[in-house]
């Protein structure tokens, strides 16, 4: 009788980016997605079907935390909250595993993503609001603003990392996602501005990563300054919000979360963008001079 593969083994997912995982990435969330995608890959079951279960996931977290007693209330919310990191994953592993990879599945996750924090965030606004007024509604305007910001620096620099290093595509080195009408989803012109502003990925960039002679310059240029590169978004990663939540939620101060977010998620972000900018000015003078060179 043949034994089946253990359910958390991740020996059979493919190789991911050492630099670009984290311990909850790497050692739970990833390997529980990737054995979900797996599962869902025989099915009917769509990537953009599972981005659309995360949003709900994250709706079910929200009612959790506002409508059940303390301490059932943190328990399952932080559990249903953790599980979307899990279904955020398995949609991306899903569509690589059954060739449906594409800009649409971008745009799909990340208004599915949108739509499920704002309920969290409003839920949160609400229980702060009685407990401080309306200050607890402009801190929850200031967090939810600052996590747009945070987000799109975190996931817009990880996605440029990739393409220069490692020649993964993303909306910004793409076609762009249109409409039935020809022009381009307002979603995506909205996100490729807004990451334009705090992560460099202009055309020049863009193009050099694509230009073969260009590629290994860039590439081993941006390998050298990794550290200097992702290091300092790692703190904006959407693991440490959700711990975060958990944490300000069982204490019961949904306002103390919305603190941390504006004040030291805010220089931590400005500390990045400093950062991710030096370097994107370090890595396109080193192929510049590789090109004198030459």
């Amino acid at each position: 009788m043949s034994q089946s593969a253990p359910f958390f083994d991740p020996s059979q997912r493919p190789a991911r980016p050492a630099e670009l995982e984290d311990p909850l990435n790497g050692r739970l969330y990833h390997p529980l997605s990737w054995r979900l995608a797996r599962r869902l890959a025989s099915t009917r079951i769509s990537p953009d079907m599972v981005s659309a279960a995360g949003a709900l996931t994250i709706i079910l977290a929200a009612a959790a935390y506002g409508l059940l007693e303390w301490p059932w209330s943190v328990a399952l919310g932080l559990a249903l909250h953790m599980g979307w990191h899990v279904l955020d994953g398995a949609d991306g592993d899903l569509a690589r595993l059954t060739g449906k990879s594409s800009p649409h599945g971008e745009l799909v996750d990340g208004i599915c993503d949108y739509v499920g924090h704002i309920v969290l965030y409003v839920t949160m606004g609400l229980i702060a609001a009685g407990q401080i007024g309306g200050w607890g509604w402009a801190l929850m305007w200031a967090a939810g603003a600052s996590r747009v910001a945070q987000a799109a620096h975190y996931e817009g620099a990880r996605r440029q990392y990739q393409l220069i290093v490692y020649g993964t595509p993303w909306m910004a080195s793409t076609a762009p996602v249109v409409t039935a009408s020809g022009r381009r989803h307002p979603f995506v012109a909205y996100y490729l501005w807004l990451t334009g502003l705090i992560v460099p990925h202009g055309e020049a960039l863009t193009a050099a990563a694509q230009e073969s002679a260009q590629r290994d310059v860039l590439r081993k240029a941006m390998r050298e300054r990794a550290g200097e590169w992702l290091g300092w978004i790692s703190p904006l990663s959407a693991n440490y919000r959700t711990l975060a939540v958990g944490a300000a939620m069982l204490a019961g101060r949904p306002q103390w979360y919305f603190l941390f977010e504006v004040l030291v998620l805010g220089l931590v972000l400005l500390a990045s963008v400093v950062r991710v900018r030096r370097v994107f000015g370090a890595v396109l003078a080193q192929a510049a001079a590789s090109r004198t060179l030459r």
